[in-house]
């Protein structure tokens, strides 16, 4: 029996605006797909993420949320944890009235996440009874702490190394992933950074993420970038899963667990987070917009 077309939305995370933030394809799979085409699609669609939903039956239970099976892929592997894709999922499922509620399960390789719909007060009166007030809303997603651990000081001349020989205040790993945080002097030599990503790309962890404090009359706590061409792309614009790690970390710094961060990447990217550290979780507050659509015939 022939496959059914697979309906796509590609939509850009973490911005209000087209063209913005950071793109992510959202597969809606209705049929039984092996891992090889999962992979394909994601390199032939060549985001930093492309993500696949399979909805899952529900229960006779009516005041349980709707739930469904989300996987993420680089152009180059699958990965346990993306933020922007679960975004764009979430801001696909409420936008294309695909489930009539405000909270969505995810079931994924990171447990169960969730994704709440959250009414923004700004557009006025008029406008929403002009109907112009569609992408007036958030969304948030509550997702785990990423703890980091000690990094081996013997090795900082090779991170330096990859990194042009920048000024680095702090070095942590995750516990997850191959993955290091990296703390530089300021942010805005966050911003002012040139990666060489053959050097980044050669050195023997994962991706790397660099931050730094925020300018003090900026509007932001801290400024970050995320270098990971072993994964399929250079610079990731906007990456969710890495404030998992980096909200923490500057919250301990700053002693605030409500946070802006902004990620410098060329197409740029605001966050906003509440780091709970009782319950170990980080709620990261963002907007989408819907900029494509289409069918996978294959």
């Amino acid at each position: 029996m022939a496959k059914k077309p697979v309906k796509y939305f590609v939509v850009d995370a973490f911005t209000d605006s087209p063209f913005k933030g950071n793109p992510a394809a959202v597969c809606l799979l209705e049929d039984k797909r092996d891992d090889k085409w999962l992979q394909a699609v994601a390199t032939e669609f060549n985001f930093s993420e492309t993500c696949y939903l399979t909805r899952i039956a529900e229960s006779d239970d009516t005041t349980s949320s709707p739930k469904f099976s989300l996987r993420w892929f680089t152009p180059a592997t699958e990965v346990n944890l993306c933020g922007h894709a679960t975004l764009a999922a979430a801001h696909t499922l409420f936008t294309s009235g695909l489930v009539n509620s405000s909270i969505i399960e995810f079931e994924t390789l990171s447990g169960i996440l969730t994704a709440r719909r959250v009414q923004e007060i700004k557009k006025s009166d008029v406008l929403m009874q002009q109907g112009e007030a569609q992408e007036g809303f958030l969304i948030e997603l509550d997702f785990p702490v990423v703890p980091d651990a000690e990094f081996n000081y013997a090795e900082v001349a090779s991170v330096s190394e990859a990194l042009n020989g920048v000024s680095i205040i702090d070095i942590r790993t995750t516990t997850t992933s191959n993955d290091l945080l990296v703390v530089f002097a300021s942010g805005d030599s966050v911003i002012e950074f040139k990666p060489q990503f053959d050097k980044i790309e050669n050195c023997p962890w994962g991706g790397i993420m660099v931050t730094g404090l925020a300018p003090p009359d900026s509007e932001f706590d801290f400024i970050s970038r995320y270098f990971c061409p072993k994964y399929g792309m250079n610079e990731d614009p906007v990456t969710g899963g890495a404030h998992c790690i980096l909200a923490p970390y500057w919250s301990k710094k700053l002693g605030k667990n409500d946070l802006t961060a902004y990620q410098a990447s060329p197409r740029g990217g605001i966050l906003n987070i509440h780091v709970n550290e009782q319950n170990h979780r980080v709620l990261l507050l963002g907007k989408a917009v819907t900029v494509m659509e289409g069918s996978l015939l294959v």
